[in-house]
């Protein structure tokens, strides 16, 4: 059977140990950039994928995320960031990790080969119909990441997989397949190099576009943060005063005025009597900030 490409040797690594540290160093940067390439060919997909998650998550459903190793700390990391930068309520956002939060500190192996762990994990996490799981391994073949999407499929949610080798297993009845067909790695194997790179980036990319597609961007700005530092109380205010062209002062009134919502602030500003009628507005909009601005300026 032919190793995948993710394990085969980089036809420039030989050497690699005996290299300058700046030639190693500039190889390594060359392998991360090929890496980002293959995204270019799964724009389609990613697209597709990002639209079964919206229509998950503005249904009320959940968005889960399923991986081991390094492939799930990449698929953990934009799930955390999904609440703070789009303001998806936290129960809505669902990470299952092999090995859970003891791979925080110890990100062991085995715990990627237990299938029956990922099947437990799936069900323990109530996924179910009109539910949407992305499942994430870089061969395409790691068990828990194999299990974790068969389970959630047979409990009626949708499976989108991300895999960085053709003809992955992984690929096998998926609502939505992403292929990121990354080169061999200079340092063979170590999938959180190249691999790792082009799923960050495809991560990225979808859980953006899922957010885009949820109506929480406006013209390039993220208008249903969740401002809970003062960095971003800073950059709310910005916001506001950038779409509506009002003042720093009365915007951070405005969105005192509304609990710390940017959308309801900036449609006060667009012209909404209240509170009350903003948020009308937006759920007849099903939240989509461009869409209820129309309304209240109607």
């Amino acid at each position: 059977m032919p190793s995948a490409k993710t394990e085969e040797r980089h036809d420039n690594a030989k050497g690699l140990d005996l290299m300058h540290p700046a030639l190693a160093l500039r190889l390594l940067a060359s392998g991360q950039q090929a890496a980002t390439k293959a995204v270019d060919a799964a724009i389609e997909s990613i697209a597709a994928a990002a639209s079964l998650a919206a229509e998950s998550l503005a249904s009320g459903r959940r968005l889960a995320y399923a991986g081991a190793g390094s492939s799930g700390l990449m698929a953990m990391a934009d799930a955390l960031e999904l609440p703070g930068t789009y303001g998806i309520p936290q129960d809505q956002i669902v990470v299952l990790l092999a090995g859970g939060t003891a791979s925080l500190s110890d990100l062991a192996g085995g715990y990627e080969d237990d299938m029956d762990l990922a099947r437990n994990d799936v069900r323990k996490a109530g996924i179910g119909a009109g539910d949407c799981l992305v499942s994430v391994s870089a061969s395409g073949s790691t068990p828990y990441a194999l299990a974790a999407a068969d389970e959630a499929r047979k409990l009626g949610a949708k499976v989108i997989a991300v895999a960085n080798n053709p003809g992955a297993a992984l690929f096998k009845d998926a609502d939505v397949s992403i292929l990121l067909q990354t080169p061999p790695e200079v340092v063979s194997g170590s999938t959180r190099m190249g691999a790792g790179t082009a799923q960050k980036i495809a991560f990225n990319m979808f859980s953006t576009l899922v957010g885009i597609q949820l109506g929480h961007v406006l013209d390039g700005h993220m208008v249903n943060l969740r401002a809970d530092n003062i960095k971003l109380h800073g950059r709310a205010i910005r916001i506001v005063t950038d779409i509506t062209g009002i003042g720093a002062g009365e915007a951070g009134r405005l969105i005192n005025m509304a609990s710390g919502s940017v959308k309801v602030a900036i449609l006060l500003a667009s012209g909404a009597k209240d509170v009350a009628v903003a948020e009308a507005a937006l759920k007849e909009a099903r939240q989509n900030l461009r869409r209820a601005i129309d309304i209240v300026t109607a």
